[in-house]
């Protein structure tokens, strides 16, 4: 895909039209009731959508995350009508969807192709669906000019698609949902086709239309970065099922389990033991040679084998004065490590670090010349009691 230049780049969406564009009546709100999907149809078989339940409020903005074959994309199709659920209730606003086809829906796909009409151009892509409902000439061509000047696309209303970048076909795509002023917006992985600079460009031109518009928005990811900053809360699937409904800073600092935690960015998992019991959320675990205490899954109880998760930024590490090493060649004491390899990004350095509970991995930001450590240097490794969080290792998947 070529490369925007500046003339070519739209820039932002133009929010200030906006003020003229409104949805008729209000957003709507989403609830799944044991929704199931199999595909083969026999109870024996594998069920890509597991009964799952879940509430989306009006005009909430909810990302559905989760690896290949989770049940996301599934998840989302049976939400449009495009696919049949085999079990399972969705609603709109009290009202249930399971019988209405597709184009009956108070929704609009943006799907991850764009799906738009190579032999039409970006006016009357953007005016099909109007067209097929028949909407009067003056009040078709009032909406699309409006939707128009919002995605920035005027200047390129009469282009096809193939004569537009990656950025603004995605626009057009974009509009086309928009003008049909949808009580719910449904996101098909609709930014892994453009490249990494657009894609930021059009994740946050995204999340700051949804606010402005306040439509309820469904978006089916495998990007943690992208469910991290569009949410308002992110539905973590794995194997057809729910693992956690939160928003994003909780599912990055607290998470419901190990599958959850290693998917949502990087971790590291520290074999440790309680001390105690639990009291008020903290407990106290034996780990690195020393006792911390740290956050705890509710699960969590007395004297029981756990692990200690921490994110590669949360952990510290400290010189060690070459005094405090008798033997560098030996083993070292538990709370100490031996840095294995470096890593330099330029805005942080990374480290892996050979400790007596495994290799951890520590990422250290804007590092100093002269700051750096070196491989076999012997370092303490300090995880501090906010940064951590202790889960079961029953919580362990395969």
């Amino acid at each position: 895909m070529a490369a925007l230049t500046s003339a070519e780049n739209t820039g932002t969406i133009g929010l200030g039209g906006l003020a003229e564009f409104s949805v008729d009546e209000p957003t709507g709100r989403i609830t799944l009731t044991g929704l199931t999907k199999r595909y083969g149809g026999h109870v024996g078989d594998v069920a890509a959508v597991d009964s799952i339940d879940l509430e989306i409020g009006a005009g909430e903005f909810v990302t559905l995350l989760g690896p290949s074959g989770c049940g996301k994309t599934s998840t989302l199709r049976m939400i449009a009508g495009f696919e049949e659920p085999t079990a399972g209730v969705v609603q709109l606003d009290d009202a249930v969807m399971n019988q209405m086809p597709p184009n009956k829906r108070p929704m609009s796909m943006v799907f991850q192709s764009y799906a738009l009409f190579p032999h039409l151009s970006v006016r009357d892509n953007v005016a099909y669906g109007l067209k097929l409902k028949h909407t009067p000439a003056a009040r078709l061509t009032e909406e699309v000019d409006t939707v128009l000047a919002i995605m920035n696309l005027t200047p390129y209303a009469d282009r096809a698609p193939h004569q537009l970048s990656g950025g603004q076909q995605q626009r057009v795509a974009l509009a086309r949902a928009l003008v049909m002023r949808p009580k719910v917006l449904l996101f098909d992985e609709p930014l892994s086709n453009l490249d990494a600079k657009l894609r930021v460009q059009m994740r946050n031109e995204i999340h700051r239309l949804q606010r402005r518009l306040g439509i309820t928005s469904i978006f089916v990811t495998h990007d943690q970065d992208e469910a991290m900053t569009l949410s308002d809360r992110v539905v973590v699937m794995n194997r057809g099922r729910i693992e956690q409904i939160a928003a994003p800073e909780v599912v990055y600092r607290r998470p419901s389990s190990v599958f959850v935690a290693d998917f949502i960015g990087r971790a590291n998992f520290l074999d440790a033991s309680v001390v105690g019991e639990p009291k008020d959320g903290m407990v106290r675990v034996h780990a690195l040679g020393r006792r911390i205490e740290v956050p705890c899954h509710p699960d969590v109880i007395a004297d029981s084998d756990v692990l200690l998760m921490v994110r590669p930024e949360s952990v510290r590490l400290e010189r060690v004065d070459p005094d405090d090493v008798i033997d560098t060649t030996s083993d070292v004491r538990d709370d100490h490590g031996r840095v294995l390899s470096v890593m330099f990004h330029g805005d942080t350095v990374e480290y892996d670090i050979e400790t007596d509970s495994g290799t951890i991995v520590a990422s250290v930001s804007d590092p100093t010349m002269d700051g750096m450590f070196a491989p076999m240097d012997v370092v303490r490794v300090v995880v501090p009691s906010d940064r951590g969080w202790v889960l079961p290792q029953e919580t362990a998947v395969d």
